[in-house]
């Protein structure tokens, strides 16, 4: 895997947020050189800000600005790009929709026109959602032929971008010397993170505002996996599209197995086990519909990637919980921390014989 990656111009759009960070991390491990192209940094505090990464450049600007985009990856001649970059949450859909489908759809646009224009050989892994998918509350986990759609505008906004990705790869891709694979993955948990609406940091910030946490529902599903899950799928994908043709435009499931498939209550039950201050109340005047029960079927990613998520439930917990226990007591320290979780999470993946890691 470093074989592959060092010195290699490595993309990460979205590289400010919650997962960008942790994979700018994880490939600054690996030796890559790495482009970052981000709006801003959008939180305070940001993990981000406390990895102090040395970017070949740092480039902040709206990523659907097409014309820009397209001289910026001109101008680096990438050889990997991992498109992260989005609006990302349900809640602000629906209180800016017109930005939540500009900065998604037209933002995969930008890329995908500008390596359509490329000339070298270079491996694009775009990132989408487990949310792109028509929500049916159904019991068996999604698989990645299921039908397509959204209720909210963040979920419309992921499904509308799949089509855009498939007519770009059937018109342009199909016999390129660019590879294109696509990344739906579940609900991504860990140290780190600091956006709005989302329960691990509002959990953490209500301990530290010693504030009772409100939740939408206590019951809704979710496949809740550590952010180093869904990343090892990206970087195995990236790794295989290097390597063969034959996953060339596929799409792929990245999440749990399905026993760990939990509620947002026992998400926080087990907070409070490492927290004992956490306290919560439901808020029922929410007035934005969310799925309830939400699944993923991985197998397609265990067949032709031999990737399946490393961590169980309680594990994943735990390094969520003894990220934050280490930023309450020494900020300083969090880019080393996030070095040994990453260096960990490899170990237990090697321990426990996942053939994914056999490639690192």
């Amino acid at each position: 895997m470093k074989s592959i990656f060092s010195n290699k111009k490595v993309i990460i759009t979205g590289h400010t947020g919650f997962k960008g960070s942790w994979l700018s991390l994880w490939m600054n491990m690996l030796g890559a050189d790495l482009y970052g192209i981000s709006l801003s940094v959008p939180t305070k505090p940001s993990h981000f800000e406390f990895l102090d990464l040395n970017f070949k450049q740092d480039i902040r600007i709206d990523i659907s600005k097409s014309k820009q985009i397209d001289k910026i990856i001109n101008d680096i001649q990438p050889d990997f790009i991992f498109h992260l970059a989005a609006q990302p949450l349900v809640g602000k859909s629906y209180t800016d929709p017109l930005f939540t489908f500009s900065t998604n759809i037209m933002g995969t646009v930008s890329i995908l026109d500008s390596l359509r224009k490329l000339k070298k050989e270079c491996i694009a892994v775009i990132i989408t959602s487990d949310k792109s998918y028509l929500n049916q509350e159904i019991n068996r986990g999604y698989n990645e032929n299921d039908k397509l759609g959204g209720n909210d505008p963040y979920s419309g906004s992921k499904g509308a971008t799949e089509l855009v990705i498939y007519s770009y790869f059937q018109s342009f891709f199909k016999d390129s010397n660019i590879k294109i694979g696509v990344g739906r993955a579940g609900n991504v948990i860990g140290g780190g993170d600091w956006a709005d609406n989302r329960i691990i940091p509002d959990a953490i910030k209500s301990l530290e505002t010693k504030n009772k946490l409100i939740i939408r529902n206590p019951n809704a599903t979710r496949p809740w996996q550590h952010v180093l899950e869904p990343l090892s799928g990206y970087i195995a994908l990236a790794l295989d599209l290097k390597t063969s043709k034959i996953n060339n435009g596929n799409v792929f499931n990245f999440g749990p197995s399905s026993i760990c498939n939990f509620t947002v209550q026992d998400i926080l039950l087990e907070l409070k086990n490492s927290f004992i201050n956490l306290e919560w109340v439901v808020d029922k005047k929410i007035n934005y519909k969310e799925a309830t029960l939400l699944s993923l079927d991985c197998s397609k990613a265990e067949k032709f990637l031999e990737w399946r998520s490393t961590l169980d439930f309680n594990e994943t917990i735990d390094y969520t919980t003894k990220w934050y226990s280490e930023y309450f007591k020494n900020k300083k320290s969090i880019k080393n921390f996030s070095l040994s979780q990453i260096k960990n999470y490899c170990e237990l993946a090697k321990k426990r014989k996942l053939k994914w890691i056999n490639h690192y």
